[in-house]
């Protein structure tokens, strides 16, 4: 049975028009309590598993302070992003359906195609980290269960190949999720996991502390001698810094999160309450988890605290937290992608207006389904894998990632159209502090970039492409 666009429905006549929204489409039924959910979803990721190996790499003072900072900015520039939802006006003016729409309303058709190359290639970089990251939790458990059974000097070493291809296949069924709006259930599944694995991994600090002290940590982390140059202690540093700016990538899926809240009270102030909400319960659980996964191993904390064995026991519970994680990446993957989905489906849409295979939906068993979503999601989905499968590097490709992320779509962009839409003055006090903020952003996301870029290029080296093994 072929299901009409809601314009079409709403002017048929078939449901009341109570059941849409000032801009003709179905209803939004959010709040700020599922705009949170999809927050966590997203900030609280992988991110979280590296922040003990960061702690290490910058020390007591730095790794503090730089949680610190990049939660206050990203808190900051989420603010300003939520103005931008609609346009003019912050409360009444026209919806911008994503992070690229408002772009394009607020800054022009030029930055609007450079924000699409920098949002769209930071979305694929992060779904291939998180295909990568899930095979390693995956074949943690398995590890974790053989440690269990042959003892903590065996091997137990484990193809990541396998648990990726299964991680692919769950997700071309997920992916079959029409959009945004019918992804809360999932989102609130993932944030539960994500706080799981969160506390699980503060559980298994604080024993380890209990059980042998505070390891061998420093102030200003692993300190330089025989076994680390000084060359390496900076590109670890600058890795270290793209570990952090990636733990807080969000601002790119905020419209989006925005387009799913009900219109009263304003999306705006519902979305700022989300998002102070969303961001001071991720930076709790990631200063917990770097402060004490660093207490706990030290500067020898791996760069995967779930995943790198510096816990075995009791193993079941280092196999929960891995569930978790797999749980968690499930749903984040789909949070993450769903505004990659959009515009491919959006854009084919406006160029094959007739085609069938492209705008038929029908459905089935009461679920939604279209030929052209079905084909291009699960090939977005395998070709993800594949790329995951030559890659596999956890850290450095984090790192990488954040360095990508943060200052083009968490600083500059989020402050030039807050600049634009509340016309701040040209060399006012508010334009020079936000322009001086932009600045200091732009130079951690290079000198991270350089770090991480370092680190892959010696990965990549040594390995062989298909042969990830954990």
């Amino acid at each position: 049975m072929q299901v009409g666009s809601s314009f079409a429905v709403a002017e048929s006549g078939y449901l009341p028009s109570e059941k849409f929204d000032d801009d003709g489409r179905i209803k939004r039924t959010g709040t700020w309590k599922s705009a949170t959910a999809h927050i966590i979803t997203a900030v609280i990721g992988s991110g979280v598993l590296s922040l003990a190996w960061c702690f290490a790499q910058l020390g007591w003072i730095a790794g503090s302070i730089t949680l610190a900072l990049f939660s206050v900015i990203t808190m900051y520039n989420s603010i300003l992003l939520t103005d931008c939802y609609r346009s003019p006006d912050p409360v009444t003016g026209t919806r911008n359906y994503s992070y690229m729409d408002a772009v394009k309303s607020n800054l022009g058709p030029l930055q609007y195609k450079l924000c699409g190359i920098a949002q769209y290639g930071v979305l694929v970089g992060i779904t291939i980290g998180y295909t990568t990251t899930t095979a390693i939790s995956m074949a943690a458990i398995q590890r974790s269960n053989c440690f269990h059974k042959q003892g903590h000097e065996a091997g137990c070493h484990v193809s990541n190949n396998m648990f990726m291809v299964i991680f692919a296949v769950i997700q071309i069924i997920l992916s079959q999720v029409p959009n945004f709006h019918k992804l809360s259930p999932i989102s609130v599944v993932a944030a539960i996991m994500s706080f799981s694995y969160s506390l699980i991994g503060i559980g298994l600090s604080i024993a380890k502390i209990a059980e042998h002290g505070i390891a061998k940590t420093s102030l200003t982390g692993i300190p330089v001698g025989p076994n680390l140059s000084g060359m390496e202690k900076m590109w670890r540093t600058f890795s270290a810094l793209g570990d952090v700016a990636f733990a807080y990538s969000f601002c790119f899926v905020l419209i989006e999160i925005q387009d799913t809240l009900k219109s009263s009270p304003p999306e705006n102030k519902q979305m700022k309450v989300a998002t102070a909400a969303g961001i001071m319960a991720s930076t709790v659980f990631y200063m917990l988890c770097g402060v004490l996964g660093y207490a706990a191993f030290g500067n020898d904390a791996p760069g995967n605290f779930l995943t790198g064995f510096g816990f075995y026991d009791p193993y079941w519970l280092v196999d929960i937290g891995n569930i978790c994680i797999v749980i968690h990446l499930l749903g984040a993957y789909q949070v993450l992608a769903q505004p990659l989905f959009g515009f491919m489906e959006t854009s084919s849409k406006k160029k094959w207006p007739q085609n069938k295979l492209v705008t038929r939906e029908y459905s089935l068993c009461g679920f939604e389904l279209n030929t052209f979503r079905f084909a291009s999601r699960a090939s977005y989905v395998i070709v993800t894998t594949i790329i995951a499968m030559l890659f596999p590097f956890f850290n450095d490709f984090v790192g990488l990632l954040g360095a990508g992320t943060f200052w083009p779509l968490s600083v500059y962009f989020p402050i030039e159209m807050y600049i634009s839409q509340a016309k701040i003055r040209k060399y006012s006090f508010t334009w020079i502090w936000m322009q001086i903020l932009s600045l200091a952003c732009l130079i951690v996301s290079l000198v991270a970039a350089v770090g991480s870029t370092r680190g892959l290029i010696t990965s990549v080296e040594s390995f062989k492409p298909f042969q990830s093994v954990s």
